[in-house]
């Protein structure tokens, strides 16, 4: 199984103080799911991030995807010295406060042209602008390429202030036709199920996410031309939704348990990696839930990429439901 996957967004150096109040600085979002995906391949395969970064950030961020076998760097640019830089303060294991203290330019078509040779596409945006529409467009269009989006990307924006706040993805629907499996989490899962009659009230608040919503929301990303819809839930599991027989099929996953969370930066970059790997792997919704699941609760355990195990281990957890 030899497999080419690119992987997309930014590499932001991120300032995190955990719900235990510890502080960890590193470099996050794409290089979780390329970690992931470096470990589970095998040695023939190759792993392409796509990212702008700042010239500050180049050295130590070569330096860290060196050290992740198989992966091609190319494809990673500092020559507009623009990057993302986070800080986050989690409130508890899995809420938190965001501000973003740099951007980086967009990810357009004539960043990839020469990737469409790819097995798979892993889109993880973390804020609205950092992928074009055009660029998924441009994929669709002249590759096979399995392509697996993130809707953390356009359910986030950043103000003026560099504060993140939740918001509508009100072009979803432009959206659609050029992904094949959307995948968010519950949080993220209101932001994209949004209801007309808004219209003319007053919101005060984030939208609230409701169980009852997520088949419905499901199932019209599928008409829209999305073949699976993943929807995380925290520390549950997924909800995955395809087709089969032209009926709409809603599969509870759960997850694979952890006697301690440590940090969760980067899970919801590490579970897209892991469905780019099992679909890949099996060709099946479920098992690329269940990798996704395996690879997300890994992140959990500790503060560097040696979280993140072989396809062997990998394997193991998701037969035993659990991290030991």
């Amino acid at each position: 199984m030899n497999f080419n996957i690119a992987v997309l967004g930014p590499i932001p150096r991120d300032h995190i103080i955990t719900h235990r109040g510890e502080v960890i600085q590193k470099y996050g979002c794409i290089t979780h799911p390329v970690a992931a995906l470096a470990k589970l391949c095998n040695e023939e395969s190759v792993i392409y991030p796509v990212s702008h970064i700042r010239k500050i950030d180049e050295a130590p961020v070569r330096a860290l995807l060196d050290s992740f076998q198989g992966v091609d760097q190319q494809y990673v640019s500092a020559k507009k010295d623009q990057g993302a830089v986070i800080r986050l303060q989690f409130v508890d294991q899995n809420k938190r406060n965001e501000r973003q203290l740099a951007f980086m330019p967009p990810i357009l078509p004539e960043d990839v042209e020469s990737l469409m040779h790819c097995d798979a596409f892993v889109f993880v945006p973390i804020t609205d602008h950092e992928v074009s529409l055009d660029t998924l467009r441009y994929i669709k269009k002249n590759s096979d390429g399995l392509i697996i989006f993130d809707a953390h990307g356009p359910t986030t924006c950043m103000g003026a202030n560099g504060i993140r706040h939740l918001k509508f993805w009100v072009e979803r629907d432009q959206w659609l036709p050029y992904i094949d499996i959307l995948k968010m989490n519950f949080e993220e899962s209101a932001c994209c199920w949004y209801k007309s009659e808004y219209a003319g009230e007053e919101l005060n608040d984030d939208p609230e996410p409701n169980m009852e919503d997520l088949p419905k929301l499901a199932a019209h990303c599928l008409n829209k031309g999305v073949k699976s819809v993943v929807i995380t839930t925290d520390e549950n599991g997924c909800m995955a939704y395809f087709m089969k027989n032209g009926q709409m099929q809603e599969e509870f996953v759960p997850s694979v348990k952890v006697d301690e969370v440590i940090d969760t930066t980067g899970c919801g970059d590490s579970f897209a990696g892991g469905l780019a790997f099992g679909w890949l792997k099996d060709q099946d919704y479920i098992s690329a839930a269940q990798f996704a699941n395996a690879v997300g609760a890994q992140r959990t355990q500790g503060k560097t990429f040696e979280v993140f195990k072989s396809l062997e281990e990998t394997e193991n957890m998701i037969r035993k439901g659990r991290i030991r």
